[in-house]
């Protein structure tokens, strides 16, 4: 996955089923891990930490920030 691709998947990861959600963070995880962006991965699982937690807010900043910042990488 380009960081193109990561984006439009992150962008694409709405509120829904938590199973399907999660699993949609743990495969954009593994796609920043091989880009080579272990801070990134860092951030989603925060993301996906929050989600589990209920933490809605926490959720949308953290994916926010991911897709900033790949959003640079471009």
């Amino acid at each position: 996955m380009n960081v193109s691709q990561l984006i439009a998947h992150l962008n694409a990861i709405q509120l829904g089923d938590l199973e399907a959600v999660l699993a949609k963070l743990d495969e954009a995880g593994t796609a920043c891990r091989a880009l080579g962006h272990e801070d990134l991965a860092k951030r989603v699982a925060d993301a996906r930490t929050a989600l589990r937690a209920g933490d809605v807010k926490g959720f949308r900043r953290n994916l926010e920030t991911v897709v900033s910042k790949l959003g640079h990488l471009r």
